[in-house]
């Protein structure tokens, strides 16, 4: 899913506003996405980041074929981003490169954690005759887990975030004036996106809601 030319473009964004906060998956607000953008010339590099309670309604790994029919719908339209976040047709933008996928805290790929191991690549079910490396008993462990068999304290604690990049080739970029983040329309759980743009003209910072989901881009063209 990484692009160099994606990755490089929204570097731009990063260096002179992300420093002002470091994103980890364990800390992100439910509700609430990052999208990055960069524009260069007739080039519009987008980097979107999404807690999985707001895609799909769940942060733990997909556990049933509903739920990785979900994930897959998901991915399917984060992959559409001219569908999610609308520009101007005068702007004649295209999707040149775009791609989505589902992490989990560690980085992996959500599908990662089917082997269903712990962090210290033990197999979960020598909990069942064994302690842990705290002393903790494994009945205590299974005490809590819910009626599929899953730990209720994994779940609490692990988290999914949804990430997708795009690069749009515009053959009049200085139409791309704004963006309508249909976003909201498509995801309901969703209630606000931060905006952090980057372009000749500087870095700006927004704060996009589903009550206004409108993004001006005259001051960054």
């Amino acid at each position: 899913m990484k692009f160099t030319p994606i990755l490089a473009a929204c570097a731009v964004v990063a260096t002179p506003l992300a420093a002002q906060e470091t994103r980890h998956l364990g800390a992100h607000e439910h509700g609430v996405g990052q999208l990055d953008i960069a524009i260069d010339a007739g080039q519009i590099a987008m980097a979107l980041h999404a807690p999985g309670a707001d895609i799909v309604g769940f942060e733990y790994a997909a556990q049933s074929a509903e739920d990785t029919a979900k994930v897959e719908d998901a991915i399917a339209s984060l992959t559409q981003p001219l569908q999610l976040f609308v520009i101007p047709q005068a702007a004649g933008c295209e999707v040149t490169q775009a791609s989505a996928a589902l992490e989990s805290e560690g980085g992996h790929d959500e599908h990662d954690h089917d082997a269903h191991k712990d962090e210290h690549g033990h197999d979960d079910h020598d909990h069942d005759a064994h302690k842990d490396e705290h002393g903790h008993d494994d009945h205590d462990h299974d005490a809590h887990e819910d009626e599929h068999g899953h730990d209720e304290h994994a779940a609490e604690t692990s988290h999914t975030e949804f990430a997708a990049e795009y690069l749009l080739t515009c053959t009049a970029p200085q139409a791309a004036t704004n963006i309508t983040f249909a976003y909201f329309d498509a995801f309901p759980n969703s209630v606000k996106v931060n905006v952090q743009v980057a372009s000749a003209s500087g870095a700006h910072a927004y704060e996009v809601t589903r009550d206004a989901p409108f993004l001006d881009l005259s001051d960054d063209l």
